[in-house]
């Protein structure tokens, strides 16, 4: 018996950090993504194969299907995160690898790690198919973060997340905009992490301050939907990265690294890696951005789903 998921990546386009605090935001999956399949298998361990991008296995791990303990591993960090995983999953649904044989799964990225794109996310949405649970609950369960990535793991649109009570509201929007041709994403050659991200948010932010970015992130994201021109894009771009800049007391990305680009230029989830979002013409987008080092550079078409 062999089974088969698997779930697209993600990108958060507005709401960066205030996501977490109830703000609307915009999130748009990517044609990136994970799988994952299962093959039944005579024993009684789980034993686990991960696949990179370019088809080499870069993490192995042995683990007991009772106990979840594991016997052995490539890398111990990510075989206890997996382990927990898989122990939060069967909580959820303790049926879940009960009176089952040896089980063999092999994970399969269609993007490099670094890229930021939800190897987490991607792996949970993957694992509570599998498991039959709740891949919002299994994330706060297992993990940390908004949950707008686990949407994006089963949508194949744009979508507005908003979290109120830890209750997720997913909403399938339009945003096949006339000025997409002019939208790119360049990485910025490192993986940002998430949560450290998460933790200056918090300690950085007082409520008023919160509670007022989280209403015009908000607008700007209602804005984001009915905006027709790149020039007014742009400018909730702009204002945006003003907003957040403001209340997690660091420097916008453009002022730092990118001060003489002829265009606007927005962070994507956790500042400082992971992927940009620059607007422009493509041979400039192109010229400028190599010529700087960075060659990671996909059109809104080759990124997004």
């Amino acid at each position: 018996m062999t089974k088969h998921y698997h779930s697209n990546g993600k990108l958060l386009i507005s709401g960066e950090y205030v996501v977490l605090d109830g703000a609307l935001s915009l999130a748009l999956p990517t044609k990136f993504g994970q799988s994952l399949r299962i093959l039944a298998t005579k024993g009684k361990y789980i034993r686990w194969t991960g696949i990179s991008h370019q088809g080499k296995i870069w993490f192995e791990a042995e683990i007991d299907i009772n106990s979840l303990h594991i016997s052995n591993s490539t890398d111990e960090k990510t075989a206890k995160t997996l382990a927990n995983i898989l122990s939060a999953a069967k909580k959820l649904n303790p049926e879940f690898l009960s009176n089952t044989a040896g089980i063999e799964v092999t994970t399969t990225l269609d993007f490099p790690q670094d890229w930021g794109l939800g190897s987490s996310s991607t792996l949970i949405n993957n694992i509570a198919s599998w498991a039959e649970v709740d891949a919002f609950q299994l994330l706060f369960d297992s993990f940390s973060g908004s949950g707008y990535d686990i949407a994006c793991a089963q949508s194949n649109g744009a979508l507005t997340y908003q979290l109120h009570k830890n209750h997720p509201t997913v909403t399938p929007v339009d945003f096949k905009s006339g000025f997409s041709n002019s939208l790119f994403f360049v990485h910025l050659n490192k993986k940002q992490n998430s949560r450290e991200g998460i933790a200056r948010y918090r300690d950085h932010t007082n409520t008023r301050k919160k509670e007022q970015a989280i209403k015009n992130i908000s607008g700007i994201t209602e804005a984001m939907l009915k905006t027709k021109s790149l020039s007014d894009f742009e400018k909730l771009i702009n204002q945006h990265e003003d907003i957040i800049a403001s209340i997690i007391g660091l420097p916008k990305v453009k002022d730092l690294h990118f001060s003489d680009f002829n265009g606007s230029i927005k962070s994507l989830g956790a500042w400082g890696g992971d992927f940009i979002l620059a607007t422009g013409e493509r041979a400039y987008i192109h010229s400028y951005f190599m010529g700087k080092g960075y060659n990671t550079i996909l059109s809104y078409h080759e990124m997004i789903l």
